[in-house]
């Protein structure tokens, strides 16, 4: 009787353990994408993400996963990769293997609503192959340099021109969070709302530069009640609408938090998104004046049309800037593209997002946040988010 009770156990046991492992039933190539399909719904949190160097990959171990067949991720080829590799590297670990030629802004996303699907997006750029360079006369090389820096240039005047005109008509609304008496968060001297708008005109300059018409509903040092900022973008007929701010956490923390976040408007679960939105949320509430509830934002996100167009919108954001500033900074933490109820999204029937350039409580983040050389990345990389993302729009429908 002892004996099959843990007979019995014993297979009970290893059920459960089995049960709890999720199949990777399906790998594809899409739209520059690598989409990870799934048996059943998959906690994206359980991947863990790094990357290598020498060469460079990008490298996703998936935990308590198994692959449903050996065909699953065979035979993936793409331009953008020198190779894509997918195996059972651990009994219950798939691991995904990414090889490009260099470093790129990989910010992996689970699509809106499909809590079965995982998205890994590839380089932009083609992977060079590797060939044995041949050795040419100095002379040669010299005039073919001068005669290619000549070309150069007369192809980024013309297509300056050309961007110019093609977003002539094209409003973004810039929001710099907070002003006047609400500072946004402090530390170490330093105020949230002096960087957010030293980031913001930076943004305008590139934007224009790139040919959109600009509107910022702060140039200054004054604070705006909440209706302002929600119906600007509405007002002004504007193509998106960004609202910049930056992050902070509890003294405990400081030395440990940090990264660049994008959000848009949704309900969520998650704890840590909204504990930035209830901080986000405390100052323009009390310049609001009105009697508004939880009720708004949900009624908000439940019939806004724009919620998806928001997260293809925060998904290009997040890329450019991550892109920007790996390229010349180590260590710039990816904290990816997220949902929160943020009310200052809330009334805008055109895509929206809020973007947290970083944490301010972080002392090695501050110091890179208030330097001029680290703004002008973090603003070139939201221009070009944007300018990507109308782009796409553009092929999809006609604006």
């Amino acid at each position: 009787m002892k004996f099959l009770k843990i007979f019995l156990l014993f297979i009970l046991s290893t059920t459960s353990l089995f049960s709890s492992v999720v199949l990777l039933e399906k790998i594809e190539l899409k739209k520059g994408e690598l989409r990870l399909q799934f048996n059943r719904s998959y906690d994206k949190k359980k991947i863990r993400h790094f990357a290598l160097i020498k060469p460079y990959r990008e490298v996703f171990d998936i935990k308590n996963t198994r692959l449903a067949n050996r065909q699953v991720g065979k035979n993936l080829k793409s331009s953008h990769c020198r190779s894509l590799r997918v195996s059972q590297y651990k009994k219950n670990v798939v691991r995904v293997v990414i090889e490009t030629d260099k470093s790129y802004a990989c910010t992996p996303y689970r699509p809106l609503f499909s809590h079965k699907y995982y998205h890994i997006p590839l380089p932009k750029f083609t992977a060079r192959k590797i060939q044995k360079q041949v050795k040419k006369p100095y002379k040669k090389l010299k005039k073919k340099a001068k005669k290619q820096k000549k070309k150069k240039a007369y192809l980024t005047s013309s297509a300056a021109a050309s961007a110019t005109r093609y977003h002539k008509n094209e409003l973004i609304v810039i929001d710099a969070g907070h002003g006047g008496y609400d500072t946004g968060a402090i530390a170490a001297g330093k105020r949230e709302k002096d960087l957010v708008l030293q980031i913001a005109k930076k943004l305008e300059k590139q934007l224009k530069r790139r040919g959109y018409s600009v509107y910022m509903t702060r140039k200054r040092d004054r604070f705006l009640k909440l209706p302002q900022r929600t119906r600007i973008a509405d007002k002004k007929d504007a193509k998106v609408f960004i609202s910049i701010h930056a992050n902070s956490v509890p003294k405990r923390k400081r030395n440990k938090v940090h990264g660049v976040e994008t959000f848009f408007l949704q309900t969520t679960r998650d704890a840590k998104s909204q504990r930035i939105a209830a901080r986000e949320n405390r100052a323009v509430l009390k310049g609001a004046g009105s009697k508004l509830s939880k009720q708004v934002i949900i009624d908000s996100v439940l019939n806004g049309p724009k919620i998806v167009q928001s997260n293809k919108l925060a998904i290009d954001v997040q890329r450019g800037m991550m892109t920007n500033l790996r390229s010349h900074y180590r260590g710039v933490k990816d904290g990816g593209v997220r949902s929160a109820p943020f009310w200052v999204l809330v009334g805008a029937s055109r895509p929206s997002i809020l973007v947290e350039v970083g944490y301010i409580s972080n002392p090695k983040e501050r110091k890179r946040l208030f330097t001029a050389k680290y703004q002008e990345l973090i603003a070139k990389g939201i221009a070009g988010g944007i300018n990507r993302y109308l782009t796409n729009r553009k092929k999809e429908i006609d604006f």
